[in-house]
Parts: C-alpha cells; structure tokens; sequence
C-alpha cells in the first residue's frame, strides 16, 4: 500500500509534512510532492491549492507519478447539517459536486456526462479505518454523509439550502469531488476526512479565520491515526 494525502492549504498538511520519514521532494505542475513514510507507511503528502482542477491535477499526478494505492483528502468544510458543529469530522459516504447543473438537459445536479455515478462512492474499508480514527480523535463528534465540492467559498443561507435541496450534503468545500472524481477514473480507493471550519452562512466571515487551524489540526491527526491503522 502507499497512501496520497492531499490538502488544498499549508496549514492542512503541514503536521502531516513534520511527521513523515525518508522524505524526498518532487515539485511537479507547481505543487510539491513529499515522498516518504508516514507512520511507517509509504506515503506522498500534497499541497494542491484550492478548487477542483488543483485538486484533480494533484490526485491524477499522484497516480501516474507516485504510484499510489489509496488516495485521501484531507481538510477543512463548512457544515450543511445542524447537527454538525465546529470541530466535528466528516467521513465521506461519497462526494459530489454541487455547482455541475446540467438540470437544462435533464440531468441531477452533479451528474457528469459518460459517467455512471452522479456522486463518487467512497471505499468501504477505507472509511471505516477513517471513521475508526475519527471517533478516537474526537470521540462521539464525527459522522459519515455526502461531501459536497464545488469553486465556492458558501458563506450565505441562501447557497446553504441551495445546496441541501440540490445534493442532500452534510458539509460543503472547494476540492474532495474533484479528487473523488480523479480516484474513481483510475480505479484508486479514496475516502476524504473533513473537519468542520465553519457554520457555512454569514457568521463565515466571523467563524474561519479563528477555527481554521484547530480544524486543520484536527483532521490531520485523524490522518495520522489512519495512516497507523492502515500500516498494522
């Protein structure tokens, strides 16, 4: 096994970075690969950028360039769920994404044509180790829902229910789709772990910029634990 790990921001995969062993580097298409252990894993570590063609070109170097067997995406989301608060963990069931609308043509929000799924399905076994990290991490606080991915950052009521009314999502961010996407043309098992950053309606603005790390930091432990578990 050698697992990608991509995050769209440095503080999404810096922890992550400071762990690894036997690391070289490899810059490619602007983004820097960091090739190593984790946990004693084979593993690449990656900062694509935000949105969705960063994401997908990092997902699809690591293919063909690193040779990965599992890929998964790590970061940052704003809740669609009342239930979920600030801190919480999303496990992905399967992402989608939210501002593909072919609705003219009577096609689902999210569907891409000459697919066969309109969301992208998550591997079981990976998001059951990565719901296993989860609860260890943040115990009775992570659940398992629809990601939703699109080149928005949502921070109004009305794009919120826009996008529950559209894709039935939990959470919403800029790149896990595109890297569902990616994985699934290549036949590569991905699940994506998500930490709640934001209530994802006008206290964004308030709410980011002060839980954006702990998020962060949050979900690259879950990352860690997975990586241990993946390893044993």
């Amino acid at each position: 096994m050698k697992l990608g790990i991509i995050g769209a921001m440095d503080v999404e995969v810096a922890t992550l970075k400071e762990e690894m062993e036997q690391v070289t580097t490899k810059t490619i298409a602007g983004a820097v690969y960091f090739d190593g252990r984790l946990a004693g894993l084979p593993a690449v570590v990656v900062q694509c950028g935000v949105g969705k063609v960063n994401a997908a070109l990092c997902a699809q170097i690591l293919c063909d360039c690193f040779g990965v067997t599992h890929i998964v995406n790590t970061g940052i989301a704003g809740s669609l769920d009342a239930k979920l608060d600030i801190g919480d963990l999303v496990i992905s069931l399967d992402a989608i994404y939210h501002d593909f609308d072919l609705r003219f043509w009577g096609r689902p929000v999210g569907q891409v044509p000459g697919m066969d799924v309109t969301a992208f399905p998550a591997d079981e076994a990976l998001r059951a180790a990565a719901q296993a990290a989860a609860e260890e991490v943040n115990p009775s606080h992570s659940t398992v829902g629809r990601i939703a991915s699109g080149d928005q950052f949502i921070c109004s009521k009305e794009q919120k229910e826009r996008i529950i009314a559209d894709t039935g999502a939990v959470c919403a961010e800029m790149e896990g789709a595109a890297i569902a996407h990616a994985a699934y043309k290549n036949g590569v098992p991905f699940v994506i772990i998500r930490a709640i950053s934001d209530k994802a309606d006008d206290s964004a603005e308030m709410d980011y910029p002060t839980f954006e790390a702990i998020a962060a930091q949050r979900c690259a432990a879950v990352t860690m634990k997975l990586a241990e578990a993946l390893q044993k």
